[in-house]
């Protein structure tokens, strides 16, 4: 019986190799980039998650000037906050981002559709 024991781990873990790589809280931090529908063939592309060293009122004008699209930065109580774009301009909001050093490729999560 003692020799079933000692061939058992008493405190074996499953899951402390998914929660060793949960730990470090912030590594992994994703730009969600969606796209809502408005009424009829409008829409509206959010951008959420970038870094709050960021000036979001300058990437959104430069987002605005580059695009052609109105938008605006919406403080959310959740979320913090989040550029607003008019219409569908998730690949292009994306390719922007890395193409000016922003977040890296793997760091962004297109939702929508």
């Amino acid at each position: 019986m003692s020799e079933f024991d000692t061939n058992i781990p008493s405190t074996f873990d499953p899951f402390a190799e998914a929660n060793a790589e949960d730990s470090g809280a912030g590594t992994k931090e994703y730009v969600h980039v969606r796209v809502q529908q408005r009424n009829g063939r409008k829409s509206l592309t959010t951008v959420q998650g970038l870094k709050k060293e960021y000036s979001y009122s300058k990437i959104l004008k430069d987002l605005k000037k580059e695009f052609c699209c109105n938008g605006t930065v919406v403080e959310d109580p959740e979320l913090g906050q989040v550029i607003q774009l008019q219409g569908d301009q998730r690949k292009n909001v994306s390719t922007f981002l890395v193409q000016a050093g922003i977040v890296k490729k793997e760091n962004i999560k297109l939702h929508g559709f």
